[in-house]
Order: structure tokens, then C-alpha cells, then sequence
């Protein structure tokens, strides 16, 4: 055998040496330079369209993002998992997300399951982008958790100072959903109503899953409240519209973000009209990076995204512009990085709107305030980040 030949025999079992070894750790060859991005969604379960959404619109910005070249010149891996609504499910999953050495965990949506599973990713030091809004998920001193949308918190007050200066009611029904998220949210609203001299006439309790809202409806429509505040998931949502109009219900009817989404719109039909929610995102938002969103979106799934498909693409989008910022693929570098962090739209596109990072994880934005008119969401006023 000449030297020459010998030579290239030994380049060769190099090389199927080192496709053996990735094989063996569970990788293809042309997966083994992707950088590994994990989603908990939602899939089935009361959660669905939520999380279904939100997994839709991580995966059309990892289209994007891979067709325009990756992050740092790696593709994106993405894989996301079924939760099925269920905290147990989720934590199980984020220890699986960290087994598998995930980049970044995407996910949960519900605040209930990533109260739970957050736990595992912190332990591994993985950075955990979240759709959950409740107040106790970036009070727990988590440096690896970041929010996609609004902690009740920040939205609650702005609800509020619409219903005191322009809905000019005195006197609110809070019907909420009895968990983590629902609970939260009644707490927070009730706070920033009482803060604007607003009372609250009633807290009305409905449960996960609940189909008939015949008496919970009936107590809100004896009540002496001037509106009716509804803080719930998407299909309790739009039965509880449908149950209004049934009964008559002729005061203002107000919520967060669900109230107006396009499923709760799809699902109520005609007793949607009416309704007005403040909303940190929204597909009609008057804004040409949203619009271009939108129409890739329907593209994409044939079908509208709601809010929490916005938050998945700008969350992976996110992910993009910090890891470039970094210059490298470390969790812990990209956590830090992330505190106190702001991105222009300007500087990168895909996160469509200017957002600001606090040291606790929350979000800060433009916020939008909408009323459902003739079957169709209607962006009514633009409101700051809370933080100029």
C-alpha cells in the first residue's frame, strides 16, 4: 500500500470514528453543531391553544433564523414537548430538557406549570423563557427565568386607570379562574382598582375546566358593580361571554390580554363584541414589524396568531440577539447578559418592538388596549412601557 493511500484509509476511519461517537451520544452527524433549544408547551390539555400558539410562533422564527444562517453560524435544534396542562408532565419534561443539554428552555406557558418545573432548570442553570404572568415567578430570585409577557403587576395597574378614567366606574365584579394565574391576577387587579379609589363589589370564582357559568353569571348580573372584570383562560373565556349575552348582561366587560385574543373571538362569536382588554401583544397591533408577523404567520399555519404566538417568535428572537451579543453558546453568560438588557427594533428586526429587561426577569414594552368590534380585535389606544 503506497504511503499516499495508507494515508487516506486513516482520514477515513477518522472519520467514521468520529460519526460513531456522535451516533452514540444520541446525535446525527448534522445535528452534532445545532445548538439544542427545548420547548414545554402546552399541546393538549385546557392549556392547547396556548401553548400551541406560542410553540408556532417559536418555530416559524427558527425558520427564519436558520434560512438567514443560525446563531453564531449553528442552526437551531428545536424540539418541543407536550406538558398536556399538567404541572407533574412539565417538571418531568424540563428535567428531560436538561438531560438532553438544552441551550435554552422555552415554555411553559401556564403559570402553574412553570412554578413547578423552573426548579430543574435553575439546578442545571439553564436559562427559561416563560408565557406564565403570574407575579410569583420572578419573586423567587430565579437569575434563569425571563418573561414574554407582562407580570400581572405591570398590566394590572394599566387596566385599572382605564376603568377608573375612561369606563369611569365606581364599583368592579371580578370573576377569576380559581388557580396560580387566576388567583394572582384577582389579587393584583383588586390592588390597582383600590389604588384608583375604585371598590370591588365581588370576587366571583370559577374553576379549570368549567362549562357552565349560568351562576356565576347570574351573581355578577345582581350585583351593584358598575363593570365586570373576567381574568381566565381562553375557553372559560369565551363561555363566559356566551353566558353574558344569554343573560343579558349589558355592562362594560373588561379583561387582560385572553379577553379579546383571537380564539376567545372564534369561539364566542357575536357575545365577543363589546368586550376590551389591555394587551401587551397583539396581531393588530399598528406596527409593520407585527403586520410582516402576521401575514408569515397565516402563511405559515393558516390561521391568525394570538398573543402568545407573538411572545414565542420575539422569546427565540430574543435568544438570538443576546447570544450574538454574548458571542458564545453559555448559560450563564447569556443570564447575565439578559438582566437590566434592552433591544431596540431597529437594531434587531425580529423582536418587532422595542423591550426592556429588568434584574428580576420581568419585561417592560409598549402595551396596546383593545375592544372587539364586529367579530374582529380593534387596537383602541397605544400605551408606554411603564419605564420610559
Amino acid at each position: 500500500m503506497t504511503t499516499i493511500l495508507k494515508r487516506r484509509c486513516q482520514q477515513v476511519a477518522g472519520t467514521l470514528a468520529l460519526a460513531g461517537a456522535v451516533m452514540a451520544a444520541g446525535l446525527s452527524p448534522a445535528l452534532a453543531q445545532n445548538v439544542k433549544i427545548v420547548g414545554l408547551m402546552e399541546l393538549t390539555g385546557t392549556g392547547a391553544t396556548s401553548g400551541t400558539n406560542f410553540d408556532n410562533g417559536i418555530k416559524l422564527a427558527v425558520k427564519e433564523i436558520n434560512a438567514a444562517g443560525g446563531i453564531l453560524g449553528k442552526k437551531i435544534d428545536y424540539v418541543s414537548m407536550d406538558t398536556q396542562s399538567n404541572p407533574g408532565v412539565a417538571k418531568g419534561l424540563a428535567q428531560k430538557a436538561v438531560d438532553q443539554e438544552a441551550y435554552v428552555v422555552m415554555g411553559p406557558v401556564f403559570s402553574g406549570s412553570i412554578l413547578v418545573s423552573m426548579a430543574e432548570t435553575r439546578r442545571a442553570e439553564l436559562p427559561n423563557f416563560t408565557g406564565g404572568e403570574a407575579a410569583a415567578i420572578t419573586q423567587q430570585g430565579n437569575p434563569y427565568i425571563f418573561r414574554t409577557s407582562f407580570t400581572q403587576a405591570t398590566a394590572m395597574p394599566k387596566i385599572a386607570g382605564y376603568i377608573k378614567d375612561v369606563v369611569k366606574a365606581k364599583s368592579v365584579d371580578v370573576l377569576y379562574i380559581n388557580n396560580d394565574f387566576g388567583k394572582g391576577g384577582r389579587d393584583l387587579i383588586v390592588k390597582a382598582l383600590e389604588g384608583k379609589g375604585v371598590a370591588v363589589a365581588s370576587g366571583i370564582a370559577i374553576e379549570p375546566g368549567q362549562i357552565d357559568f349560568s351562576s356565576p353569571i347570574l351573581k355578577a348580573k345582581q350585583s351593584s358593580g358598575d363593570a365586570l372584570f373576567v381574568y381566565t383562560n381562553e375557553e372559560e373565556a369565551a363561555r363566559i361571554l356566551r353566558e353574558l349575552r344569554k343573560q343579558g348582561y349589558s355592562k362594560p366587560i373588561l379583561g387582560e390580554t385572553v379577553l379579546t385574543s383571537q380564539k376567545v373571538i372564534e369561539l364566542a362569536g357575536a357575545s365577543a363584541n363589546g368586550a376590551i382588554a389591555h394587551v401587551g401583544l397583539t396581531a393588530d397591533a399598528p406596527i409593520p414589524g407585527v403586520k410582516k408577523f402576521d401575514e408569515a404567520f397565516q402563511r405559515e399555519y393558516k390561521t391568525r396568531s394570538d398573543h402568545n404566538g407573538l411572545k414565542g417568535y420575539i422569546g427565540m428572537y430574543t435568544i438570538k440577539a443576546v447570544t450574538e451579543k454574548i458571542g458564545k453558546f453559555d448559560g450563564k453568560a447569556f443570564a447575565a447578559a439578559m438582566k437590566n438588557l434592552h433591544l431596540s427594533a431597529k437594531d434587531h428586526p425580529g423582536i418587532l418592538i422595542d423591550l426592556s429587561y429588568d434584574a428580576n426577569g420581568d419585561i417592560d414594552r409598549e402595551s396596546f388596549m383593545t375592544k372587539v368590534v364586529d367579530g374582529k380585535q380593534v387596537v383602541t389606544d397605544v400605551l408606554p412601557p411603564v419605564k420610559k
